[in-house]
């Protein structure tokens, strides 16, 4: 499979990145918005949940019924999604049709109906899917902690807060929606068989507007709670805990990556194994490394029960805490051939590739060819993974639990 890296900025700022994958019959691409939870104003948190759905409910001359069957007849499986930066607009298709699809994102985005009557039912996906994190207490436990690790605004949740969620209204949503195509901090990303030419000069058409203020970000504050409980009635305690670690941008990102791996990338992981076979504390146990541009961490979570929540949550940290006491060579060789696999597997898929490549060049300046990846994830050895753990070890917790009673930490 060869690959080729473009990439164009349009006169009015906008970056255009692709990748282009020889032999398949597919395209994927990505708008990201400068329209993240960080950049709303206060009061606003959960907007992007509502501006996702509304700008897809009519626009340009087509109302919310005939955009969706616009959609459906070039067979785009499309989505959208907030996070603390951007606002991501993004789809899948057969090739032949992209540039039909380019034209009805550009509508979309620069020419969105908001129509009155369309917004209440966008605000009420949003409360609903809000409400829903009661049926999901793990998904709870990490947008709570997440809230707690990060400074304001960055750790302010996507799916939003009732409260602010159900005084959103129309005029003020509008306003922000139109703020958040600002062109010079727009990424576009594009992955599959494409004419990267054609492409260009598709969206220096569509997209030729001229940049405008946008959306500001906040100054960031302190975090929150060092540990923070929420009282919850049932038989279950829900454990998230999250401990700085340098960004993606740093020299150690992969062995960073190595130790979570080892910590928690398999069932043969240091916490699986520890935690859940060994001492049958928990039913789930796992973590994982969550980058922004500016604050990074590895986070954790474990369901258990209320006798054995303590104990749960002292050996979960006394195993982040042990790592860089020592990792034996089979443990690194075993992470070293998931993280292969996991990033072949996603520069397989062009959803998934067109996602990455935007991520890198907002996080890093520049795209990670796979090469380069794997390069990487070869050259680890146990004794670069230690140095690391010992000039960063896992000392500092933020710690959330939902359940009947509290812990000590």
């Amino acid at each position: 499979m060869n690959n080729t890296l473009d990439i164009y900025q349009l006169k009015n700022g906008m970056v255009l990145l692709g990748e282009r994958i020889e032999n398949v019959h597919s395209a994927s691409f990505q708008f990201l918005l400068p329209a993240g939870a960080s950049l709303l104003p206060d009061r606003c948190c959960g907007a992007g949940s509502i501006i996702s759905d509304w700008v897809f409910r009519g626009a340009g001359d087509r109302s919310s019924r005939d955009l969706i069957e616009a959609f459906d007849r070039l067979g785009v499986h499309r989505h959208a999604s907030a996070s603390a930066h951007h606002l991501s607009l993004s789809a899948s298709l057969e090739a032949g049709n992209l540039s039909s699809a380019l034209e009805l994102y550009a509508d979309v985005i620069g020419k969105p109906q908001l129509a009155a009557e369309q917004f209440e039912l966008s605000r009420q996906l949003a409360v609903s899917e809000l409400q829903g994190l009661d049926d999901d207490p793990r998904h709870k436990t990490m947008v709570l902690l997440y809230e707690q690790f990060y400074p304001d605004p960055f750790g302010r949740p996507t799916i939003g807060k009732l409260d602010q969620l159900q005084a959103l209204g129309f005029e003020k949503t509008a306003g922000l929606v139109n703020k958040m195509f600002d062109p010079s901090k727009t990424l576009f990303s594009i992955c599959g068989n494409y004419d990267f030419d054609a492409v260009c000069k598709q969206i220096e058409t569509l997209f030729d507007s001229k940049s405008n203020q946008g959306l500001i970000e906040d100054q960031p504050v302190s975090k929150g709670k060092h540990y923070s409980h929420f009282p919850s009635e049932g038989a279950q305690v829900h454990i998230g805990l999250m401990t700085p670690a340098p960004t993606v941008a740093s020299e150690s990102y992969y062995e960073i990556a190595a130790a979570v791996s080892i910590l928690s990338g398999s069932m043969s992981s240091r916490l699986f194994t520890e935690v859940r076979e060994k001492r049958g504390l928990c039913y789930a146990v796992g973590a994982s490394y969550k980058t922004m541009r500016d604050y990074a961490g590895i986070s954790c979570y474990a369901g258990t029960t209320p006798d054995k929540a303590q104990q749960t949550l002292d050996v979960v940290l006394d195993q982040f805490r042990v790592l860089k006491d020592g990792i034996s060579a089979d443990e690194l060789q075993r992470a070293k051939v998931g993280l292969k696999t996991s990033r072949i597997m996603q520069g397989e898929s062009t959803i998934a590739r067109s996602s990455s490549i935007a991520a890198d060049h907002f996080l890093l300046g520049r795209v990670r060819e796979l090469a380069e990846i794997r390069e990487k994830i070869e050259a680890l050895t146990v004794d670069s993974v230690l140095d690391f753990l010992k000039k960063h070890p896992f000392e500092d917790f933020t710690v959330v639990t939902i359940g009947p009673n509290a812990v000590t930490v």
